[in-house]
């Protein structure tokens, strides 16, 4: 039994976040009971798997949404599945929210699902797999793929276990890094042993960062493949730099500093408002642009009253946005990659960002861009001002961050992860009970 002591018990907005992110995180204590549940019943049950004898990859992909363009993840599901369609590889996909069919890639599933606490723009799925037992068993897929913890990856987890499917993960998302910036410290155990495990059951777990990597490994969890994300040089390129714009917005003269990502508090905002608030006095020729929408855009502009918000963008739109600013500002601490400064570096923009999690293994410090002290206004505010004051040391960084993003193609990271797939499929052998092991 845990007690909380409230520091801050006369301050209504925090009671109210405190309150509020005790729902958001509420869906995910109900998976886990969920969970215990199920497995409670597996081990009275003998179960026997499936067998295939096949090297052939099918796959099933699940995550919580597939709206496209919705955030980071979906983006990198998107690129997943325009490569499978290039190789030929089987693929269906099983999700909260789909889009509607004529945009669909390849086929898509909605499972039933109730409105995610708070964030409308998704939905939890109702615990367990039979909802789409019909639709797997018509596909007979070799290969489970989940992309989130939610409760729709833990019952295609479970899926896999009772029918001798290979499960693998990609750990998108560093949930435990938001018990912490909440505040809810008693939590953070909850969290690591739901994640321990969930992603131990998997036959491999791909991450994104190093760093995270190893945090992952101190928590006692195993099987974990370094895989990078990429980035399309393609659409990301200083080429799309536009004037007009520039010119559009009234920012020709101005040095402009570019958000991009969802408008939620647990991407840090804070530290960015607090340093607008003193660069803004320093540099009064910089203007602050934003990309994105989120639950927190409302209190955001009333925050900073003279930024530019452009609400959500994606394709040409956001391509344009990128390669127009001039330095990228992203200060949060939950990230387990960052497509996003990736791909700022590929348009052309030195990041500015918090020496934490997926920024560490993208940028070098004080050659390819800035690393803040994660959750330092004023240290954050520092490292941007020296940008903006010195634009030949701009311009020096933001072609060695260009070449480093160059470097990593999604070409070179997919075909990475074919191999996985493959290698997967092929040595799994599966055993009574939905307890997997690999071929000697």
């Amino acid at each position: 039994m845990y007690y909380f002591q409230l520091s801050f018990a006369t301050d209504a907005p925090a009671i109210a976040e405190f309150t509020d992110n005790l729902t958001v995180l509420s869906p995910y204590t109900l998976v886990e009971r969920s969970r215990l549940g199920e497995a409670a019943m597996m081990r009275k049950v003998r179960v026997e798997p499936e067998h295939r004898n096949t090297t052939e990859v099918r796959l099933a992909l699940f995550n919580g949404t597939m709206k496209p363009g919705h955030d980071g993840v979906t983006r990198v599901l998107y690129k997943l599945l325009d490569h499978l369609n290039l190789v030929g590889t089987p693929c269906e996909c099983f999700s909260t929210i789909i889009p509607e069919k004529h945009l669909q890639t390849v086929p898509m599933h909605r499972v039933p699902s109730v409105q995610f606490p708070l964030y409308t723009d998704y939905r939890l799925a109702l615990p367990g797999w039979k909802s789409f037992e019909q639709q797997m068993r018509q596909f007979s897929p070799t290969l489970i793929h989940i992309n989130s913890p939610c409760s729709l990856g833990c019952a295609a987890a479970h899926y896999g276990r009772r029918f001798g499917i290979p499960v693998v993960a990609t750990y998108h998302t560093h949930f435990p890094s938001y018990a912490r910036y909440y505040r809810l410290m008693a939590l953070e155990p909850c969290g690591w042993n739901y994640l321990r495990g969930l992603y131990n059951s998997c036959t491999r777990t791909f991450v994104p960062s190093r760093p995270i990597l190893q945090e992952l490994e101190l928590q006692g969890i195993h099987n974990l493949e370094w895989l990078p994300h990429g980035v399309d040089t393609k659409i990301f390129d200083p080429r799309f730099r536009s004037p007009e714009w520039r010119l559009e917005l009234g920012l020709t003269a101005k040095t402009v500093l570019f958000y991009a990502g969802r408008l939620v508090w647990e991407k840090d905002l804070r530290t960015l408002v607090e340093a607008w608030s003193m660069l803004r006095e320093q540099h009064p020729d910089a203007a602050l642009v934003l990309a994105g929408d989120g639950p927190a855009r409302a209190e955001i502009r009333t925050m900073l009253p003279d930024a530019v918000f452009l609400g959500q963008l994606g394709g040409k739109a956001l391509a344009t946005a990128f390669a127009s600013a001039d330095i990228f500002v992203f200060p949060s601490t939950t990230e387990t990659f960052g497509n996003v400064i990736l791909e700022a570096m590929a348009s052309g923009l030195v990041p500015v960002c918090a020496h934490t999690g997926g920024a560490v293994d993208l940028i070098q410090d004080g050659v390819s861009g800035f690393l803040a002290r994660p959750k330092d206004p004023r240290h954050f505010a520092d490292r941007v001002s020296h940008l903006i004051a010195d634009p030949s040391l701009r311009c020096a960084m933001a072609e060695r961050g260009l070449l480093r993003a160059q470097m990593q193609s999604w070409g070179t990271v997919l075909s990475q992860l074919m191999e996985s797939y493959h290698a997967t499929v092929s040595s799994y052998v599966p055993t009574p009970r939905g307890r997997r092991r690999r071929a000697a």
